[in-house]
């Protein structure tokens, strides 16, 4: 053996990491499996300090504040970061000044006093373009048990949170628990109430916005988008069949998901993304209205680069494309294929954008 010779190299086994989270496989064909399940765009939660995407802002908080945190993000993140909206601000002053607008305080609570007509709220109200209406509908108990929901009062605002119609209703069935403690409603509140059939009448007028019901789903239609927490469960109450492609739902949006997909509470996300308290004690629909709206519009602002890639309807997709083809490609290109799981709601403000051009 020639003592001058090289020595053997160690082989090493070649990695190859996803674009997106950083996640590593051994063989490419585990990546491409990774990057067709993983749904990576644009438009999902990502760190500002390295880049990384998370599926949901649970999971991008846990990265920045949690427990098994990366530690160079944390450190920039506490020193940098809004704890609300999780964004990194360059300087000290720019961060203080932005926390002055990300903070919000809660709105005043409607109450629930006994006015003229039950407290009824009606006003004519028109606008150019789709914007959205926000609702929250008081339960009270039906049944034997009390267990089943009818609704007794339902308000609307728009993204001004003004109050464009609000109004105690006359339940369907008998009334066996007011929950007094949650809605704060006694039988005198709904003793000259609205009917259900006129309340339903009313609001799908303000939502249908003189729109016919054959273009009703067309997203290019004057219909309003309609955002809630838990929307179907008061719709359902209401027996109001609305479009879903016009529905905003804070409870199943998948970024405001907690990490196992499951639904947070209305009071949860207000305090976590907001910065304030909400149903400490009654819950008052209009705070509540005011809060999913807040919470809407904060999702909606965000700032995607190429808003349009990697849309759920958008062209490009794993589909189209041969598995050789797909291991051949870089991880990145393998990222500018991809597509997302879910309707952005960035999307929504270059639609009323065009719509009000």
């Amino acid at each position: 053996m020639d003592a001058e010779a090289d020595p053997p190299t160690r082989s090493r086994t070649e990695r190859h990491k996803c674009f997106a989270c950083y996640k590593q496989f051994k063989k490419k064909e585990h990546l491409v499996e990774h990057m067709k399940i993983s749904y990576h765009t644009p438009h999902q939660p990502k760190c500002g300090v390295c880049q990384k995407h998370c599926k949901s802002f649970e999971s991008l908080r846990n990265h920045l504040t949690g427990p098994l945190s990366r530690a160079g993000c944390s450190r920039t993140f506490s020193a940098q970061g809004c704890d609300l909206c999780l964004k990194l601000y360059d300087s000290p002053s720019s961060l203080g000044k932005h926390r002055e607008i990300c903070h919000l305080s809660a709105p005043a609570s409607l109450g629930t006093k006994i006015l003229p007509f039950a407290g009824s709220v009606d006003v004519k109200y028109t606008t150019k373009g789709a914007k959205a209406i926000a609702i929250n509908c008081g339960l009270v108990g039906g049944g034997t048990d009390g267990s089943l929901d009818l609704c007794a009062r339902v308000c609307l605002v728009d993204e001004d949170e003004n109050i464009i119609f609000h109004t105690y209703v006359q339940p369907q069935s008998a009334v066996t628990d007011y929950r007094y403690e949650i809605t704060g409603l006694t039988e005198e509140h709904l003793r000259n109430s609205k009917s259900h059939k006129e309340v339903q009448d009313r609001i799908l007028e303000i939502l249908y916005n003189g729109e016919s019901a054959r273009r009703l789903m067309s997203d290019s239609g004057k219909a309003r988008l309609l955002v809630g927490h838990d929307l179907k469960r008061g719709l359902d109450c209401l027996r109001i069949n609305y479009p879903g492609h016009l529905l905003r739902d804070t409870a199943k949006y998948r970024p405001l998901l907690k990490t196992n997909l499951v639904s947070h509470s209305l009071k949860y996300l207000t305090k976590t993304y907001l910065g304030y308290d909400i149903q400490t004690g009654e819950h008052d629909p209009y705070v509540d209205c005011v809060s999913v709206m807040r919470l809407y519009k904060r999702m909606r602002a965000q700032d995607h680069q190429g808003k349009g890639i990697g849309t759920p309807d958008s062209d490009s997709g794993f589909e189209s494309q041969k598995a050789e083809e797909l291991e051949n490609m870089t991880p990145d290109e393998l990222y500018q294929i991809s597509k997302s799981d879910y309707k952005c709601w960035c999307l929504d403000s270059s639609i009323a954008a065009g719509l009000n051009s």
